[in-house]
């Protein structure tokens, strides 16, 4: 089995301003952090090899901003969902096509005055998915989207609905509560006010909790993350580099990743989700366990996706998490298991996964500022996406 993330470190990480409606232009948000995260690894844009997205800023503007001739070489790891770059980075060091590859993620509000980045024809890793051939006579697999217009038909049009369905399962089957998905929500505003960077600081109640709009129930409108403009960037090097890096070098022990078929829903162990394949691909790539993790950070699109993380992590028990958060003694920052140290995706802003890796990196080099863990974490978690596409990395410091 070839482990090739061992050979990888993350040598820098960047990150913009943060804000919602700021009306500043992708590629200067994208530029702050790209910027930010080479110095950070003590190199130059010289010394960048390669550079790599998900989006949204064009590849050949940041490469020119750069002022090199480095150029996105295609780097492919299929099954990473929104941490496909990272995990694609990851590969091209390690196979020796690349020493440091840059690789950013940018996001802007819809709707807002920002300046918009011209159309790009560059492919999406995750676009158009080969498709197997159905044999007449046979049920098909199910591919991970397969059971979209499905959905659409039901006039469930949003996300939010579609993991309504999942939590309400949940719900049922082991008896998790409104109230718990509430104690997640208020663990993480309590960390975002330690987090000058999260656009929600102030402090959240659970009266607060309840009392917020109904979206799709169980989920209102805290349950859901907040959507900004900013950009993260880390630079990935070869393990060779780690002596010559200004900060520790965060190594990767594992990763896993799942493009899960049974799309969102036709799965025979609904409500779980493709982040229990990639939970699992990623603890039989390391003699690390579970209880080696000492800081979690698990994506929160939805406070339920962050559930069906820590289960499928095996960080608590099958049907467990709600109990597990209950309080937000055992989540909080001095608890046993710090979760989401920086706010998260639903005080802090919705980098789409990129954040919360930012944030395990801090973490493990104890560079996080007033929300620094007491006793520097040695093992992190970090964890994205849901339904049918997720990733996660196993860190160490």
């Amino acid at each position: 089995m070839s482990t090739f993330e061992k050979d990888a470190i993350f040598s820098g990480v960047g990150i913009s301003r943060i804000g919602r409606r700021t009306g500043i232009p992708g590629l200067d948000l994208t530029m702050e952090a790209v910027r930010a995260a080479v110095a950070d690894a003590g190199l130059t844009p010289d010394d960048i090899d390669g550079v790599v997205t998900f989006g949204d800023t064009p590849l050949a503007e940041v490469v020119a901003a750069l002022g090199n001739r480095a150029v996105d070489q295609g780097y492919g790891f299929p099954t990473g969902g929104v941490l496909t770059p990272v995990m694609s980075a990851m590969m091209a060091v390690s196979e020796r096509r690349a020493r440091h590859v840059l690789v950013y993620r940018t996001v802007q509000m819809l709707g807002g005055t920002m300046t918009q980045s011209p159309p790009t024809s560059e492919p999406n890793p995750l676009a158009n998915p080969p498709v197997e051939p159905h044999i007449p006579g046979t049920r098909r697999k199910l591919g991970p989207f397969d059971d979209i217009d499905e959905l659409l038909a039901a006039h469930a049009y949003s996300a939010a609905n579609w993991l309504a369905l999942h939590c309400r399962r949940h719900m049922e089957l082991y008896g998790t509560t409104k109230e718990q998905l509430g104690w997640l929500a208020i663990n993480s505003r309590r960390n975002a006010g330690l987090n000058p960077l999260a656009v929600y600081r102030d402090p959240m109640t659970m009266d607060d909790y309840l009392a917020s709009r109904p979206v799709s129930t169980p989920f209102g409108l805290f349950d859901c993350d907040v959507p900004v403009d900013g950009s993260i960037a880390f630079a990935i090097s070869h393990v060779d580099y780690a002596p010559d890096c200004p900060h520790p070098a965060v190594r990767v022990q594992a990763v896993g990743g799942a493009y899960g078929s049974g799309g969102w829903f036709h799965r025979e162990d609904f409500p779980k989700m493709a982040s229990t394949e990639a939970a699992d691909e990623m603890w039989s790539r390391t003699d690390l366990t579970p209880s080696d993790v000492e800081v979690a950070e698990l994506y929160d699109g939805f406070t339920f996706l962050t559930f069906a993380w820590l289960e499928a992590l095996r960080l608590c028990g099958e049907g467990e998490a709600g109990p597990f958060v209950e309080g937000a003694s055992r989540i909080a920052l001095d608890g046993a298991l710090p979760l989401n140290t920086y706010g998260g995706q639903l005080s802090a802003g919705r980098m789409h996964g990129y954040w919360l890796l930012h944030e395990a990196c801090l973490q493990l080099r104890g560079q996080a500022g007033d929300r620094q863990l007491a006793r520097r974490p040695e093992v992190a978690v970090a964890a994205a996406g849901g339904g049918p596409i997720a990733g996660c990395l196993l860190l160490t410091c």
